[in-house]
């Protein structure tokens, strides 16, 4: 089974947007250029503060369900593990993607 990542970003507005995607890369674009989801169109990222790969978007949808329900303080600690709790590839991924 293809890996799978959940998200969170910062928006424009202060608040952290969370989903899930198989590429992490598309998806953060996608938001960026106004065609991702509803929520972001409205209220642009800022930037991608987590990712966590997962084994199977399943287990990603499920992780993503998860982190919805912890308080907005739960969410920030998970930004604030090292690197914000992203992977190598994925902080690369972010980098070339705000250029």
């Amino acid at each position: 089974m293809a890996a799978a990542y959940v998200y969170m970003l910062r928006c424009k507005n202060g608040s952290l947007y969370t989903g899930w995607t198989t590429d992490v890369q598309r998806r953060f674009a996608e938001h960026c250029a106004g065609t991702g989801a509803r929520y972001t169109r409205a209220n642009p990222p800022m930037a991608l503060v987590y990712t966590e790969q997962l084994e199977s978007p399943r287990a990603a949808m499920q992780r993503e369900y998860a982190i919805k329900k912890l308080t907005r303080a739960q969410k920030e600690a998970l930004c604030a593990q090292p690197s914000g709790g992203l992977c190598c590839v994925c902080q690369k991924q972010m980098d070339d993607v705000s250029r």
